[in-house]
């Protein structure tokens, strides 16, 4: 759920559609945070547009989570 401890930062992760097996296409989402300051802790598609997003505690105080710093690669124009 929701309330889930997320641990780390996600790392070059590919999010594909459910269900779906074939290589990987321009559109198909790669999101990164692993480097200094990154804080995202993880990503689960909902539709070719729409993704959730789960931002990890500000190390110094868990309560907050002010800023929102990762990279997304391979998308497609008008995406």
């Amino acid at each position: 759920g929701s309330d889930d401890i997320i641990a780390g930062n996600v790392s070059k992760f590919v999010v594909l559609p459910p269900g779906y097996c074939g290589q990987l296409k321009k559109g198909h989402l790669i999101f990164d945070a692993c480097f200094e300051s990154g804080n995202l802790g993880r990503v689960d598609h909902i539709t070719e547009f729409e993704y959730d997003l789960f931002i990890r505690p500000d190390t110094c105080n868990p309560r907050f989570r002010v800023w929102f710093n990762f990279t997304v690669e391979n998308v497609k124009e008008s995406q």
